[in-house]
């Protein structure tokens, strides 16, 4: 089993809804181990879906959670393997699970987010890891459209990690190794989660509760003379992360699509919703304690969320020992060929309007239209490659998501090397170009805005992948 952060969790009978009330303690521990069914090449997880109290050491919200947990359980595989998941759903409304980033089929109880479970019910998700996935640092959220910022925002979701080559590279193996979930969520005095009205989920709710793998300011360990490596997930609704490490510079070596061709030295990173990140910090400064931070950013919204904040103290990088020798990054990782010319090339404009969204009020669209489930948006041809322009001249990001296939950003500024992702931060008034290989599953799936209130307001599309 894995370790994590400790957990205790228990049925009050006297709650009439019987709700599960958890303790999350503020600490983060590394990662170790893997879920697996004791068949060998599978990895089996029960998800219970419910709502309950939780609590921390200086906060206690009302929120939803997979088994009790903040985030839920970490599901751990390596290519090749069988995923069996029973979701079992004990919320008042329908919820299903997206599994973000992985290449597996769209369709049947795989990665089918066009399925539900209706409260009370059960479903049973299954399928096999591509012997030639990458290695990388994936999650799962719900995705029913016109919720799936509510069910997120309060709570609902998990990392999946695919082991691989990356794991057993020099200085990253020898590595203490901490997965980093961000999240928040908006909770009022008594700790129940606030919706926001209609001016807020247009600008993408942000919560007063920032949480780092469900704990407020956590402690890092890091040996003088060592590395430690964190798994970052953005599984906020709509939050960008803009993070820094007091005087200590961050070797990136994954992101969203799994390893770098080489490590990018950085002094802070951007993450958009949907967005992950592996990044090593060396401890070869004066041992001590010094603050993981969240700079301001203006993600746009007209003023109204999602403007310039102050900086944010998330957790802390604090020094414990001595490493025994100092293991050298390597130079080079994995190199990652560029996909060939398109055979089709797509442009889609990102916009916003007036009282044509299923909700009333504000909607979103994709050239011109907002989301329609009995309608498919773009055809496509299993095997093609084809290069998409998102467009987006308003005054907000919108950070674009693919499901199924990942892609590479053909023209993002001082990238001399491609690489994979499948989230993309479209900036307010900007474009930007990505190129993707339909491979290996026909069927129907979706593209959209990982800003969870402009998804469910209309900002997404269905793709159909014709085999």
């Amino acid at each position: 089993m894995e370790a994590r952060m400790m957990i205790s969790c228990r049925v009050n009978p006297m709650e009439r809804r019987q709700f599960i009330r958890c303790a999350a303690a503020a600490a983060v521990t590394p990662l170790a181990g893997t879920l697996r069914a004791d068949e060998p090449g599978a990895v089996e997880l029960t998800l219970d879906a419910s709502e309950g109290r939780v609590e921390g050491d200086s906060w206690a919200g009302w929120l939803y959670t997979y088994n009790g947990l903040l985030p839920g359980p970490v599901l751990q595989a390596r290519p090749g393997d069988t995923v069996r998941i029973r979701l079992q759903n004990r919320l008042r409304e329908s919820t299903n699970l997206h599994f973000h980033g992985l290449h597996v089929p769209p369709t049947g109880n795989a990665d089918n987010s066009f399925v539900m479970a209706p409260p009370g019910e059960v479903f049973n998700y299954e399928f096999s890891i591509p012997a030639d996935h990458p290695p990388g640092t994936f999650w799962y959220h719900p995705h029913v459209h016109g919720s799936a910022a509510r069910q997120v925002s309060r709570g609902l979701a998990g990392a999946i990690l695919i082991r691989g080559e990356l794991d057993a590279m020099p200085a990253v193996a020898d590595s203490p190794e901490y997965l980093l979930v961000l999240q928040d969520f908006d909770l009022d005095s008594r700790g129940y989660p606030r919706e926001p009205n209609m001016m807020q989920r247009m600008a993408g709710r942000e919560g007063n509760l920032v949480t780092v793998s469900g704990a407020v300011n956590p402690a890092i360990a890091v040996a003088a003379g060592g590395w430690v490596r964190l798994r970052l997930i953005n599984a906020s609704a709509s939050r960008s992360y803009r993070l820094q490490v007091e005087e200590h510079p961050m070797a990136q070596i994954a992101n969203d699509g799994g390893p770098l061709p080489s490590p990018q030295q950085l002094d802070e990173l951007l993450l958009a919703p949907g967005e992950r990140a592996e990044v090593m910090i060396e401890g070869d400064r004066t041992p001590g304690a010094y603050r993981i931070l969240n700079l301001p950013y203006n993600r746009g919204g007209m003023g109204m969320i999602g403007g310039v904040r102050r900086v944010e103290v998330l957790g802390s990088l604090v020094y414990a020992g001595a490493a025994e020798r100092r293991i050298p990054l390597p130079e080079r990782l994995f190199p990652v060929d560029p996909l060939p010319q398109p055979s089709r090339r797509r442009s889609f404009v990102l916009g916003q309007g007036m009282g044509m969204g299923m909700m009333g009020g504000m909607s979103f669209s994709i050239n011109g239209r907002t989301f329609n489930p009995n309608r498919v948006d773009t055809r496509v041809r299993l095997g093609d490659v084809e290069e998409w322009e998102f467009v987006n001249p308003s005054m907000m990001d919108h950070p674009m998501h693919v499901h199924t296939n990942p892609f590479q950003v053909v023209d993002a500024a001082g990238a001399s090397e491609p690489t994979w992702k499948d989230v993309v931060l479209v900036r307010a008034g900007s474009r930007v170009r990505v190129r993707m290989k339909f491979s290996d599953y026909a069927g129907r799936t979706f593209y959209h805005c990982h800003i969870l209130d402009h998804e469910d307001l209309g900002m997404m599309g269905i793709l159909e992948i014709q085999g």
